[in-house]
C-alpha cells in the first residue's frame, strides 16, 4: 500500500510535459476559429 502513492507522483511531471506543446498548437488554432463563432452569436441576437 506504501508503494503505489510513490508511483503516483512519478507520473504526475511527465503528464505536465506533454501538455506544453499542446497548449501552443491550440492558441494558433483559436485565432482563426474566432471570428467564425462571433459572426453566428450575432445573427442569432438580431432574430
Amino acid at each position: 500500500k506504501k508503494a503505489a502513492p510513490k508511483r503516483r507522483k512519478k507520473a504526475a511531471p511527465k503528464r505536465r510535459k506533454k501538455a506544453a506543446p499542446k497548449r501552443k498548437k491550440a492558441t494558433k488554432r483559436k485565432t482563426a476559429r474566432k471570428p467564425a463563432k462571433r459572426k453566428t452569436t450575432r445573427r442569432k441576437k438580431r432574430r
